[in-house]
């Protein structure tokens, strides 16, 4: 007898299914009973699931480096448009490889997903925080004001500082992070690549000042007219044709 989130018959290998369904069960994600919400929705919410997946680094459940990126390339569009001010920060674990090296991966895991979780719990409903690459992650901050950004990552450089994150029963261990932030300049389009590189260069610099700090640059204060902030809706690559 079928499932009732089984394809209808004939159709999973015409479809190539096997593989999509096999990756949503074991992620955890439910689809909805094929019999109760028919053929066309099922299939909407298998599409649904993989683009989800697609997004999300399995580890953590952060975005991943290819949402990141999809995030900022609108935020400096944006940006460029709106002249609002928006800040990125790159965060890293400091020493991440002594956990690993002293507790084993499985702890080195552990530390990832309690900063993700701490990170997720420190940013608004409108930023993105994502798991770069490594024990390195990435948040966007859009209309963040310069004269807050500091005390923004100060209050995440101590929300992760005060955590001791257990790896085992009884055992538990504690780390920082170093963070680099830079502002997207105002009425100007830049590219996502070099935000996120003048990002790092702050990182860096936190990194050789002895870790376990926040260092962001300053930002550019450009003069723009009304007519060139006009001009830049005609060049918006997320300009609405209708």
């Amino acid at each position: 007898m079928p499932h009732p989130t089984d394809p209808p018959t004939g159709e999973q290998n015409a479809l190539n299914l096997d593989a999509a369904l096999q990756l949503l069960d074991q992620s955890g994600h439910r689809l909805p009973d094929l019999r109760q919400v028919g053929k066309a929705l099922w299939l909407q919410a298998v599409i649904d699931g993989l683009c989800e997946l697609s997004s999300r680094d399995p580890l953590t459940g952060l975005a991943n480096r290819r949402h990141f990126e999809l995030m900022l390339a609108g935020e400096v569009d944006r940006v460029a448009r709106a002249g609002e001010p928006a800040l990125v920060l790159m965060i890293d674990i400091d020493h991440f490889k002594k956990v690993n090296d002293a507790h084993g991966h499985p702890a080195g895991d552990e530390v990832l997903k309690h900063v993700a979780r701490a990170l997720q719990e420190c940013i608004r409903p409108m930023d993105t925080v994502a798991r770069f690459g490594g024990e390195e992650f990435a948040m966007i901050l859009p209309n963040c004001p310069p004269s807050f950004a500091q005390a923004v990552a100060e209050r995440i450089r101590m929300r992760i500082q005060v955590m001791a994150i257990p790896i085992a029963p009884g055992d538990s261990v504690r780390v920082t992070v170093s963070l680099g932030g830079a502002f997207a300049p105002q009425w100007v389009r830049s590219s996502p690549l070099l935000w996120v590189e003048r990002a790092d260069q702050q990182l860096y610099r936190a990194k050789s000042e002895g870790r376990n700090r926040a260092c962001l640059e300053q930002p550019a204060v450009s003069l723009v007219s009304a007519e060139e902030k006009g001009l830049l809706f005609g060049t918006s690559q997320f300009q609405d044709f209708a």
